[in-house]
């Protein structure tokens, strides 16, 4: 069993999700997330734009952010979302222990912004959650260190590049 598999499975049960949705949705994010790439967070969630869409899936991983959706009428699954953390940018979550959920935003690299809302039974689940999504994006949402590559401007004489000056045949 591949680090997928074996971090998937219990962070589905974790979120209470049914064995069939689970294998149903499995395929999707089979194509989608590597075999070596570990399980942070599967979870469904809403759009908060869009609440009659349909249902979605979030899965995060160490790499990956996938989200697939479910259409309500026919029940058809289509990707709706699969990026590379790294691809996310002004990644932001609010936590809401009174309405027991999380808000989830990211804009993807096409620039389109994309939200979604986590609901959890519990107000301890949200603070676990923000947890959760601190550890995967703490890295992205440091300020970036200045860092002085080279520098230009005057260099002293003693480092001056010596200067190459063909001689003249005569």
């Amino acid at each position: 069993m591949d680090v997928f598999s074996r971090t998937f499975l219990p962070a589905a049960t974790e979120a209470g999700l049914a064995v069939q949705t689970v294998s149903r949705h499995m395929p999707v994010f089979r194509r989608c997330v590597g075999s070596g790439d570990a399980t942070i967070l599967v979870t469904r969630c809403s759009r908060p734009d869009r609440p009659v869409t349909g249902n979605y899936l979030l899965l995060l991983t160490h790499r990956r952010l996938v989200v697939t959706q479910q259409t309500r009428l026919l029940h058809r699954l289509r990707l709706h979302l699969n990026t590379e953390l790294r691809e996310l940018s002004n990644v932001t979550w609010s936590p809401d222990p009174r309405l027991h959920s999380v808000e989830l935003a990211a804009t993807a690299i096409d620039g389109i912004r994309e939200r979604f809302l986590i609901r959890t039974t519990h107000p301890k689940q949200v603070w676990q959650l923000d947890a959760l999504l601190n550890h995967a994006f703490r890295t992205r949402l440091r300020a970036p260190r200045e860092r002085v590559l080279a520098t230009i401007g005057d260099a002293s004489a003693a480092v001056r590049p010596h200067v190459f000056r063909p001689a003249v045949a005569r």
